[in-house]
């Protein structure tokens, strides 16, 4: 069984599942929420597959902070999205990243997690960065920017 790093935030929504989720399964969306849109202005992005939902792709290739990758939805249900997450450049790594939508009323708590396999090369890494800080804040950005983008849809 493979162990893995795992950083989580979350944030509260003023919106139903029904609203948040085609901002997360519509990766065209993303450019308005991501925390890593605005790395690199000259950001190449493809899009593939489905317009949005399960077998949607997104690759992006960038500056050297931006680098390079390649995201896939591999699973849509009413209360969790799961995506795979390559990395080409400037390291090679393969993530899952999921989204659980916890609705309370008309509100609704957006759980954004990025687990990272365990492998020597996150070990040794883990020595010399805090991933969770450093990952966490990207996460706590993001969940910022999707409620500002959700709530004035």
């Amino acid at each position: 069984m493979t162990e893995y790093t795992v950083i989580s935030r979350e944030l509260a929504l003023d919106a139903t599942p029904d609203q948040i989720s085609p901002w997360i399964i519509d990766f065209h969306k993303w450019v308005d929420w991501s925390p890593w849109e605005d790395i690199d202005p000259n950001l190449q992005r493809t899009y593939g597959g489905p317009e949005s939902g399960v077998g949607t792709t997104y690759e992006w290739s960038g500056n050297r902070k931006a680098g390079a990758g390649r995201m896939t939805i591999t699973s849509v249900e009413p209360a969790l999205i799961d995506l795979d997450l390559d990395f080409t450049r400037p390291f090679k790594s393969a993530s899952k990243t999921k989204f659980e939508l916890k609705q309370s009323g008309q509100s609704t708590t957006v759980v954004w997690q990025v687990l990272t396999p365990k492998t020597l090369m996150t070990r040794i890494a883990g020595i010399f960065m805090n991933m969770d800080k450093m990952v966490g804040g990207d996460l706590d950005k993001g969940l910022a920017r999707l409620k500002t983008a959700v709530e004035a849809d």
